[in-house]
């Protein structure tokens, strides 16, 4: 079956502390827990000398086991506490999915 490889990125607010952004990545870490579907997780800040992140200094990467259950997770009542956490805390954010047949 087609796994899911979902990317988020994100740009913070200039005022963002880190604690606030530890914080996030502690919710987002918590879903594995309590949603469905989610192999695998992996977030933080962008850690490349290559220099291509742009605006982007943070993000995270989910599998999920199928197309579906990345279905059930994004309307999920926890992934949109944690969404509405992470809001206004963000300037930009980009997200993007690809299927994984690996």
């Amino acid at each position: 079956m087609t796994k899911i490889q979902h990317m988020v990125l994100f740009q913070f607010k200039p005022e963002v502390n880190p604690e606030q952004i530890d914080e996030v990545f502690r919710q987002l870490a918590e879903l594995t827990d309590l949603i469905p579907g989610i192999l695998h997780y992996a977030g933080g800040c962008y850690s490349s000398h290559e220099g291509m992140n742009g605006v982007f200094t943070h993000g995270f990467l989910m599998t999920f086991d199928n197309a579906e259950s990345r279905d059930v997770y994004l309307p999920h009542p926890d992934h949109e506490r944690v969404k509405g956490f992470i809001g206004p805390l963000v300037e930009n954010v980009v997200a993007f999915d690809i299927e994984d047949d690996s």
